[in-house]
């Protein structure tokens, strides 16, 4: 059977080819296609759209990009009706994909979503839309399964796939010494993948590193952008390592993480964190007005509670770094019971194997309509 996949994130690409694992061990004669990256073409997707090109943060920067984002999803659109998928799956990137979505029902593809878009964070009727137009929508986390009844809407909750590629990681024996991070506790500084957030969190990030100098700042650095592009922030013996992200959690003693899957990933790794978020003025004062959930991490949604401090827009600054990172790397009880609630955090997401369950189903689904 032939496949579509749309992929515009790196971490969704990273499940992204997961998932193609899944779908090839489960259909043995699957022919692919992929908006995506390196880890799906490496999977065996046939990638023609990278997502590098597809990366647009906040809502005022997506609206001055619209003209181009529209050329995408036409682009988008031929190239999946000259392929006729057996099967479109969308994996998050809600804006673009409900978009694709929504057409591909008219045009009576089958479209499976993993990783729901995050509907009940904002605009939650946006969920009738997805009810609508898929055949079927695969969820991670254990809390969208509530909140979709309120739709009348059943999905399938298959487990977080964070577990399946923390659970492939092997640690680099030589990490420390192929970098030269020997000597000093680590302090991680996870900025993000796209250019302009990068850009604006490294700034701060790195302005609080005098004041720990016992510490060793590592970048975690992404090879979609250029590495001369870091050299910048690397000052005052700050290192940088390149797609190494897991390498350095493993070894880290606290991180600052900018929001979004990888506050999740570094609650994995036992690494207490700052969550540190900041756009434009304009996108976050229309991202306030129409966000309805109490927390911008995950670990924070998935807990139901505050575990990590969250420093948002005019929060985040200097002094507020320095004060948060003191609390966690100095302060005994504090950074216990950041662990615990990891701890529960963990228990609450299920076990490994969600992108192989969703492989497997979607096959299973198709294989029933022959």
């Amino acid at each position: 059977m032939k496949y579509f996949i749309i992929a515009g994130e790196r971490s969704g690409d990273l499940h992204g080819s997961n998932l193609i694992k899944a779908i090839k061990k489960a259909d043995s004669q699957a022919v692919i296609k992929a908006w995506g990256g390196d880890y799906m073409q490496e999977s065996g997707a046939e990638i023609t759209k990278h997502y590098r090109e597809l990366a647009f943060m906040g809502f005022w920067e997506v609206i001055k990009n619209l003209t181009k984002i529209l050329g995408f999803i036409s682009e988008c659109q031929r190239e999946i009706e000259l392929l006729k998928p057996d099967a479109i799956v969308l994996i998050d990137y809600a804006g673009f994909n409900m978009r694709i979505a929504k057409w591909a029902k008219k045009k009576n593809y089958k479209v499976f979503y993993y990783i729901s878009p995050k509907v009940w964070a904002w605009n939650q009727n946006r969920a009738w839309s997805l009810k609508k137009n898929l055949e079927r929508l695969f969820v991670i986390f254990p809390f969208e399964v509530d909140f979709f009844k309120k739709f009348d809407f059943e999905v399938e909750f298959v487990g977080n796939p964070l577990f399946d590629a923390i659970a492939s990681f092997q640690p680099n024996a030589d990490f420390l010494k192929n970098n030269l991070l020997v000597g000093k506790k680590i302090i991680a500084l996870l900025p993000g993948s796209r250019k302009q957030e990068v850009e604006k969190m490294l700034n701060l990030m790195v302005s609080t590193k005098k004041q720990f100098p016992d510490y060793q700042y590592v970048i975690a650095g992404v090879s979609n952008l250029p590495i001369d592009f870091y050299s910048q922030f690397l000052a005052n013996d700050i290192r940088l390592v390149i797609d190494q992200t897991y390498d350095l959690l493993s070894i880290s003693k606290a991180a600052f993480v900018t929001s979004g899957t990888a506050t999740l990933e570094t609650a994995l790794f036992d690494v207490p964190q700052v969550v540190c978020y900041k756009t434009s003025n304009l996108s976050f004062q229309i991202a306030k007005r129409l966000i309805k959930v109490p927390y911008i991490s995950l670990v924070n949604l998935v807990a139901q509670k505050e575990v990590v401090k969250e420093l948002i827009q005019d929060e985040l600054n200097k002094e507020n770094l320095i004060k948060e990172l003191t609390l966690i790397i100095d302060d005994s009880e504090k950074r216990t019971k950041v662990l615990q609630d990891y701890s529960q955090v963990r228990k609450s997401l299920g076990t490994v194997g969600a992108s192989e369950k969703t492989g497997k189903r979607i096959v299973e689904i198709l294989q029933n309509y022959k």
